[in-house]
């Protein structure tokens, strides 16, 4: 196959541009520059002028949540909890449970209660959770299900003043919760992540570093993967707590084969902005992993070949991870393992150097910055300088990967594009402009970068002889674009091993 006749941005500073792409198999092959070509009769696509770019990596998604939160009510407009129950009644009910997510009560007039979501729901069980995903929201007949077992170290159970549960759960006793009693059966994730997969690869997705943890999750994609061929790309993560098991059975990272691969082993530091339960400096927050603790998981991973991923909200659960890295070094820098770090959303600004002095990751949501802000200028009017500071640590030297955090965010990388460049997402101004990263900075966080980050630089991440043929068609080319018009441009094709996976050509 060759495309020509368009704009290849192949993401190599050797050969930036190219006006035409030889591909055999699911390899990029040659001809790279060039029209002329060694190959047999191969198909010849007209881009009619399109641009065309390695495909996009999503390196931070809950992959089979969002799948199946594509099916749950919706509370993101919600402005009080009439709003949302409204919003509520109105869904279509199909399962055992009532499930919803994207609520947001930091403005509401009123808290969310168990009683408040009985009047719509009655003794049907309800869970909804909140936009972050660190705080649920039960009626009563949920909160019987645990019959009053709600307390576990890590989590916020909020009472009244008699010391009975309000309905809303945080943190640790949320997702326990949610494990114990709101069960969704592997079939349904099945169904519903096939579905996303779709969805995802017609927004130009090829890969996911995806953070449902688990072998549930890897087994929900291997099913797939046998039955239908995966069209996705997924490094999986696992919850550190995995890592006895994992051992005995001699699993190590980047087990699996060219689609569904265990990629590394993921943990808690704190909570989020959104729940008030991101660690601070000043002491306030939820602090889930201790630094001492982080070391020792550091250092038995390190020994059992898996790299580290560690959430970190708030400023004081950054320095926890970069201290507990620094300390470890020893560990796991010989073996070549590329540790990462969470959202890094707020950082004390003497802490932007050290990822890069030590040699740790930032998995960042550009997506994040304009949908937080007037949280960060509630809660933190007084840290903003380091809070979603995606360019100084670009200019520090960090390796920055982008990512939506769906199902929190919407897995759309062409909107978080467009997030990190303009830092807004509404008709008010950008916000924090001078943290603003370029369209380039941008694309190779959601492409070169997250390859690298995946031990996979050499076949992914470019368009080029020998790496494997992941493209994305757009109508326009977002170099060019003014910045104001990037809404612009849309994903016209998707190619993923050398094949077209959405809407192949000819194209109107």
């Amino acid at each position: 196959m060759i495309l020509w006749n368009g704009v290849i941005r192949t993401l190599d500073a050797s050969l930036p541009t190219a006006g035409s792409l030889a591909i055999a198999g699911s390899q990029v092959v040659g001809g790279v520059g060039t029209h002329e070509f060694a190959l047999p009769t191969p198909e010849r696509v007209d881009l009619g002028g399109r641009c065309v770019l390695p495909a996009f990596t999503d390196s931070h998604v809950h992959f089979p949540t969002w799948s199946l939160a594509r099916r749950d009510v919706h509370l993101e407009d919600a402005d009080s909890v009439a709003a949302a129950l409204a919003l509520v009644a109105a869904h279509p009910r199909h399962a055992t449970w009532i499930r919803g997510t994207g609520w947001r009560d930091s403005a509401w007039p009123e808290p969310p209660t168990a009683t408040a979501l009985d009047e719509i729901t009655g003794d049907v069980p309800a869970a909804l959770w909140s936009k972050d995903y660190h705080s649920l929201w039960l009626n009563s007949a949920g909160l019987a299900q645990a019959g009053g077992d709600l307390e576990v170290d890590g989590g916020v159970v909020e009472r009244d003043a008699t010391g009975a549960p309000t309905g809303i759960l945080r943190e640790e006793s949320a997702w326990r919760f949610r494990e114990r009693f709101v069960t969704v059966t592997e079939d349904e994730f099945v169904d519903a992540t096939r579905e996303g997969i779709r969805v995802a690869n017609s927004r130009g997705v090829a890969a996911v570093h995806d953070k449902d943890g688990g072998l549930g999750a890897a087994s929900i994609f291997g099913r797939i993967h046998e039955s239908d061929g995966l069209t996705l790309r997924v490094w999986q993560s696992l919850p550190t707590e995995k890592l006895p098991e994992l051992s005995s059975l001699r699993l190590r990272s980047r087990t699996g084969d060219e689609f569904l691969r265990l990629g590394y082993l993921k943990t808690f530091m704190d909570g989020t902005l959104g729940s008030q339960t991101a660690l601070m400096l000043d002491g306030s927050g939820v602090r889930i992993t201790s630094q001492e603790e982080l070391e020792d998981v550091i250092r038995r991973a390190a020994e059992a070949g898996w790299p580290v991923a560690v959430h970190a909200i708030g400023d004081r659960a950054n320095r926890d991870a970069l201290d507990a890295f620094e300390a470890t070094r020893d560990a796991w820098q010989p073996r070549g393992l590329r540790q990462r770090v969470e959202h890094t959303q707020c950082l004390d600004p003497v802490e932007l150097p050290r990822f890069a002095e030590i040699g740790v990751a930032c998995s960042v949501q550009f997506s994040h910055a304009p949908s937080d802000r007037d949280l960060a200028e509630r809660f933190w009017p007084d840290r903003l300088q380091g809070a979603y500071a995606f360019r100084s640590l670009l200019d520090s030297g960090a390796v920055v990967v982008n990512g939506s955090d769906a199902p929190v965010e919407e897995l759309d990388p062409l909107a978080g594009i467009r997030a990190g460049v303009r830092r807004t997402i509404d008709e008010r101004p950008g916000w924090r402009t001078g943290e603003a990263v370029t369209v380039e900075q941008a694309i190779v966080a959601s492409t070169v970068t997250p390859a690298w980050l995946a031990c996979d630089e050499r076949r992914r991440g470019r368009l080029l002889p020998g790496y494997l043929a992941d493209l994305v068609v757009l109508t326009r080319d977002p170099y060019t674009c003014p910045p104001d018009e990037l809404d612009s441009v849309q994903v016209v094709a998707t190619m993923v091993g050398g094949k077209w996976v959405f809407q192949p050509p000819p194209w109107d």
